[in-house]
């Protein structure tokens, strides 16, 4: 059962906050409770924490942060808002995007001042709907690197991790205060947790089939590249005790899977120039609109399959991500000196190839307007030697979920606040709006982060910093 009454329980363990999920969301909360003095349990089901997070990208967005002043950056809050705004025409709830949109730069420049977290702005390029470079990410721009540093960071902050520790119920009262969880261990015992408060920051429920096809139907045929966890726990408990949800139809997608190889080829590569096309060499749709709705798009294509075409310039451009080193490291890249060289590489139609080229490079010279809108002006055209990936779409995360207030709180329907529970992440509902084409590059790590540090934050009030310690060795 998903509640279970608190007289079941046998509370062998205790807790004043227990944070389900270990990803960044879940180490964030964890962080800004040991700041506030507050001890916490983080609940992690695999045998080491790793999430959604270490499948990401690992850039987190923050306007108006100090390594954007140092840089000659010129964003603020207010205009991150309102790029949120504009990318969910609308359709996301405005304060929220605010809030999020306010606390950003403090939450990058608190994991890397309070947390040292090795967080740099990333100023080689702009992601789509951003209207000022805003991602900050560590050295190498993985999100397991992301995840390493945030774990070494909780570790020095003294957060206590249980791992291998699946939870598989809550204890809750009629209120729906939640007293505790009961977590499954390896071999099939389970043990009960009491807590004065609970943070859900255990994603969404992208690694459910059964939902993503119930609720996303459009992206089904999608390659899941998200955690295997994800199967909409925190969606079902919330609900379980009376929340609200929004934003179902919600989610990441990407157009840049590498096919066959499981690596994202990043979208610094279309930005800046590079262009999608189908196995009959044609383009499909305005690249440059995102990689979520081109996710979409793709999967109309023959084989669920496109080719990623660009050249040296962009190469060189792309070897700044871990990932797209690994994808040269696995082999996924296709190199010719020639056109033709490329299309014998590829099986793509030398001549639609090359009539699909000429077309973008009238459009980079003005010389005409792009059929799918796309403005390719200010870019510098393509030249050999030419390189292409083949890539599919993928499913990265879902962004509907419980409904929270700005301190992570989450919400009846009537808009009251739960007694005690919070969510952060894929738990919540994001700001991406109901569809995959709201979705901004860094939401995912936005809500994340920063909610999963609101939530800590307003879960140690509740609690009270004063409260004695209560770690167990079991918790070590």
């Amino acid at each position: 059962m998903t509640i279970l009454a608190p007289d079941e329980a046998q509370f062998a363990l205790r807790t004043p906050v227990a944070i389900v999920g270990g990803g960044a969301c879940g180490v964030c909360a964890g962080l800004a409770l040991r700041d506030a003095g507050v001890d916490a349990l983080l609940l992690e089901q695999d045998r080491q924490p790793a999430g959604t997070t270490a499948m990401s990208t690992g850039l987190i967005p923050g306007a108006g942060s100090r390594y954007q002043r140092a840089a000659g950056i010129t964003d603020s809050p207010e205009q991150f808002a309102a790029d949120i705004l504009a990318k969910t025409r609308g359709q996301t709830d405005a304060g929220i995007a605010r809030t999020l949109a306010a606390a950003s730069a403090r939450t990058v420049e608190w994991l890397a001042d309070a947390h040292g977290v090795p967080l740099s702005i990333v100023d080689s390029f702009r992601y789509p709907g951003h209207s000022a470079m805003r991602m900050h990410g560590t050295p190498n721009r993985t999100g397991s690197e992301l995840m390493a540093s945030l774990l070494r960071a909780g570790e020095r902050a003294g957060l206590d991790v249980l791992t291998e520790a699946r939870v598989a119920g809550l204890f809750a009262d009629a209120t729906g205060r939640v007293h505790g969880v009961r977590i499954a261990r390896p071999d099939g015992h389970t043990e009960d947790l009491a807590c004065e408060a609970l943070v859900l920051a255990c994603c969404g429920f992208g690694g459910s089939r059964e939902r993503v096809a119930e609720l996303i139907p459009e992206i089904t045929a999608a390659e899941f590249f998200g955690h295997p966890g994800n199967r909409g726990d925190a969606l079902r408990w919330g609900q379980a005790l009376g929340a609200a949800v929004a934003d179902l139809g919600g989610y990441q997608g990407h157009a840049g899977l590498a096919k066959g190889y499981g690596v994202p080829i990043l979208w610094p590569v279309i930005v800046e120039g590079g262009i999608q096309v189908n196995t009959e060499g044609q383009r499909f749709a305005d690249e440059s609109r995102g990689y979520s709705e081109q996710a979409v798009d793709v999967l109309r294509q023959p084989g669920h399959v496109a080719w990623t075409i660009y050249d040296e310039r962009l190469h060189q451009l792309m070897q700044e991500f871990d990932d797209y080193r690994d994808a040269m490291a696995a082999g996924a890249l296709r190199r010719a000196g020639t056109l033709a060289g490329l299309c014998q590489a590829t099986d793509l139609p030398e001549a639609a190839l090359s009539a699909t080229l000429a077309r973008v490079e009238a459009c980079v010279r003005g010389a005409a307007a792009d059929v799918l809108g796309r403005d390719f002006r200010g870019r510098a055209p393509l030249a050999a030697p030419w390189y292409a990936v083949k890539v599919t779409a993928a499913l990265f995360h879902t962004q509907g979920g419980l409904v929270v207030d700005g301190e992570g709180r989450v919400l009846r329907a009537d808009g009251s606040a739960l007694p005690n529970l919070y969510a952060g992440g894929g738990a919540a509902r994001g700001i991406s709006g109901p569809g995959g084409w709201g979705y901004l590059a860094g939401n995912g790590l936005l809500t994340a982060t920063t909610f999963g540090r609101l939530a800590g934050e307003s879960a140690a009030r509740l609690v009270g910093a004063a409260l004695p310690s209560t770690r167990t060795g079991a918790a070590q």
